[in-house]
Formats: C-alpha cells, structure tokens, sequence
C-alpha cells in the first residue's frame, strides 16, 4: 500500500473504497461485469471538486490511517477492508469518532442485486466491529419523505441538501436488523447496537436517511440513498459533520473552514456570532413557515379536490361549505330528505330561499342534469309547502378529468343556459371565487344576480370566463316551463 502522510495542507483526507476515476477510461460493454462494475463504482466519485471542498480524497491502495472520514468503505478483502481497518485503527488511536457515509440502495438497478465489487446486497449496510445491520427497501416512484423536527444544525442541513435531489430519484425505507453469527455450534442471532435517529422520513414515518451512532460512540454512520449529488454530500461533510463530530480533524490540517474561537479577533467573533444567529432564525422561520405552509394546504386541499375533480358526496360537501363560507344557511337535502327526493342541497340568504342541484359530468355535460333539477323544483313544494323556494341553481364540476386550464369556460353552450330560470355555475368559479374569498360573486352567482355595485367577474385562471357574471334575477318558477 502506498505511503501517505499526514500534513497540514488545509485539505482534510477522507477515504473512499473505489480506485482513483482520474486515470480510468470507459471499458465498453465488451468487458466482464466485473470491470465494467468497477469502473462505474468509481465514475460515481469523478466529478467531485475535492479541493474546493477543502478535502483530498484516499482512494484504495492508499494509506488511510489518518483519514477524518469514509464514504462507502469495505468489509471484504481485496475491495478494502485493509484500507477500512486502518481508517478505524487511525481514528481510534486518536481518541476520536470513526466518521462514515455510507449508500443504500443502487440508483440505476431495478432491484437490489449483489454487485460483484462490493459483494453485499444493494439495500444493506452492514457495521465493523458491531452486531446487526441496516436494511432498506425501496420506495415506489413519487413517494414523499419530509424532514424529521428538532434536528441537530449538522444534521438538518444534510437533510435539507438531500430533499433537493430531483423529484425521480430513488428513496429506500431502513430498519435495523438483527445480525447472525455463524458458529462451529450454529447460527447465533444478536440483537443490533447502537442508535438510529431519522433525519428524513418516509410518509409513514419509515427513515430514509439517517444517522447511525455506536453505543460506545466509536462509529458514526449517515446512511444516505444511492444517487446524489457527491459535491453537496462532501461539502456537507467538511462544512458540518467534521465540525460537529471531530473538530480536531479541521485543526489538523489547518483547514480554512476551522478557526480556534480562542484565537479569533474581535472583529472575526462578531462576524461569526451574528451568522451563526441569522441561521438559527432563519432555521427557525423556515420550520414555521413550512408549518404554516402544511397546515393551509391541508385545509385547502379537500375544498381544491372537491370542487375540481370531485363528485358524489366529495363535491357536494365542498359546494356547501363554499355556500356557507358565503354567508348562506345550508341545509343537506339529500340528508334531511333522503337521496333524489329533492336537490342536493337549500340555501337560504337574505330572504331568498334557493334549490341547488350539484353534479358532474366526466365527459361532456348533457341537459339531463337541466331536467333533473327542473323536476325537483316542481316536486318542491309537496316536499316544503310551507317554505316555498325563490330561486334555484345548477353547479357543475364538468369535464373533471381534464385538468382545470383545459376544460370548456362555460358548462353549456349559451344558447341552451339562456333560455333557463336559473343560473348554470361552473364548480371551477365557485373555487376561484372560494380561494380569493369573493363572496359577493358566490352570492351573484347562486341567486342569479348581478353583482353589488354593477361589478362584473374577469377571467378566471385558465381563461376561463365566469358563467353566472350576467345571469338575470330569479324569476318565479312555473310548471310546464322548458329548457
């Protein structure tokens, strides 16, 4: 193994268990999966910009006693093991933490198959020199993970590079399983040691990255997904982990990211106390705007997906808490009276007493629905004699498999809506005028008249133009009327 010293050259040694990506050229796909895996296990690391990130890397076959960290060593023999073994020896004749990085997973196989180089399976990481092991399965695409509250600042900043990765990249749940020891007497299975603690989670709660702690605090492994950007992880780990972990290996070298407190200025300590100050507020108004954020998204969310894509039941209760928000008093018909005895819903507001009928229509909108509401309202007063009805309104979420932008503005052709009694709104304007809380418009809109003042609607987002900004007041109902 080649010789390599230690000296203060302001670049902190960190080992990697894969030879130097400089001088290796591209094998081909004539080569045996061996080579062409060694090959790609190194060009992962080819475009790290070590220096600028203040570290000098050891590949395999070279010393690596004096290195403040590693990212995926090896266990097996002839892959690394010497190179890991002397990484932990160094570190623990130094009386400090061995630091180590360690991948789940691999990023551009299907499934987690045993790569020839490393000689373990993709979702596995397994400890030197402690009992059990930490799995992971991966995640189907599109799945959702979130950072974990109350993080150290080293440890919440990780999370935070690694939820930029692009929205395709790979994430694998861990647990940490028990680790068997085969015998000349059997197969004996000790429980895992050490701590893991979540610093991204899975939406069930699952880790999906994470840092794993010795119980006598010898080792500490970050667990991370196969596939990320190496320049933000080493960064990371100069910038952060060292510091927090083992600030003696920036001293060593004199690094430019380690200066002694004690032998600051004065002009330096002030500088360094009021950064420190603005990332933790900044820290702390992230979290809470990121609370605030969540909370308005999940109270929106049913409204959004109610009035947009909904239907049956869904779109019903959106339309009335709409109407309610509005200031209308709401009564559910189809609860009260029992499914198709009558509208869906009664709004009542300012004297007016109004019969709404909700739908939706996947496709295009057929007059049927017209019909339908035509015949409640003149069942309406054998259902109500005594709370006889003064207007009445359509609302239709249609066309709702497209997306919003691409839906019809109107739900009918105008020449079918003007020669009707009663409005025909549209679900998407009742959410616009919900989400800009303009109840004046859901008022207009409802009871057929126009706007307070002499306002007029403008186009909704999407170019839609509004479908109840010119409706006429509610002129009485009288039977053997027509569509």
């Amino acid at each position: 193994m080649a010789a390599h010293t230690s000296s203060p050259n302001g670049l902190v040694p960190v080992h990697i268990a894969v030879h130097d990506p400089a001088p290796m050229e591209d094998p081909g796909p004539q080569a045996n999966d061996y080579v062409r895996d060694r090959f790609a296990a190194s060009a992962k690391y080819a475009g790290i910009s070590w220096t600028e990130h203040g570290a000098e890397p050891r590949w395999l076959d070279m010393d690596t006693s004096t290195c403040a960290a590693a990212i995926n060593p090896s266990h097996f023999s002839g892959d690394g093991a010497e190179e890991f073994d002397r990484f932990l020896s160094g570190a623990a004749s130094r009386g400090e933490p061995a630091l180590i990085i360690a991948t789940m997973g691999t990023a551009d196989d299907d499934e987690d198959r045993v790569r020839s180089v490393f000689g373990r399976p993709g979702g596995r990481v397994d400890f030197r020199h402690f009992t059990g092991a930490i799995v992971g399965e991966r995640l189907l695409a599109g799945a959702e993970v979130s950072l974990v509250p109350g993080l150290d600042a080293a440890d919440r900043d990780l999370g935070l590079r690694l939820l930029n990765r692009p929205a395709g990249a790979p994430w694998w749940a861990m647990t940490v399983q028990a680790g068997p020891l085969r015998g000349s007497r059997g197969t004996t299975v000790y429980e895992p040691e050490g701590e893991l603690v979540p610093i991204l989670v899975d939406s069930l709660g699952e880790p999906v990255v994470a840092r794993w702690t010795s119980g006598d605090g010898q080792q500490i492994w970050y667990v991370i997904p196969d596939g990320v950007d190496w320049n933000q992880v080493v960064g990371w780990l100069v910038q952060r982990a060292l510091p927090e972990h083992i600030p003696a290996a920036l001293r060593r070298v004199r690094s430019r990211h380690h200066v002694d407190p004690a032998l600051e200025t004065p002009a330096e300590t002030q500088a360094r106390s009021s950064l420190e100050e603005l990332e933790r507020r900044y820290l702390e108004d992230k979290a809470r705007l990121e609370d605030d954020l969540e909370r308005a998204r999940q109270e929106a969310e049913p409204m959004r997906n109610g009035l947009l894509y909904g239907s049956g039941s869904e779109l019903e209760d959106a339309v009335a808490a709409v109407l309610r928000a509005a200031g209308f008093t709401v009564t559910d018909l189809d609860e009260e009276l029992g499914d198709t005895l009558s509208a869906d819903l009664l709004a009542v507001l300012n004297g007016s007493t109004c019969l709404v009928e909700v739908k939706a229509a996947a496709g295009a909108t057929g007059e049927k629905l017209i019909s339908q509401l035509q015949r409640h309202l003149e069942k309406w007063p054998q259902l109500r004699p005594g709370q006889p009805v003064t207007c009445a309104a359509l609302i239709v979420n249609h066309q709702h498999r497209l997306d919003p932008a691409e839906r019809p503005a109107e739900v009918y052709q105008p020449r079918v809506v003007d020669a009707l009694p009663f409005p025909v709104i549209a679900s998407i304007d009742l959410f616009r005028w919900w989400r800009t809380q303009d109840w004046p418009a859901v008022q207009a809109a409802v009871l057929g008249q126009a706007r307070p003042g002499g306002k007029q609607d403008g186009p909704p987002a999407g170019g839609h133009e509004t479908a109840a900004a010119d409706r006429r007041r509610w002129r009485p109902w009288s039977k053997g009327e027509t569509a």
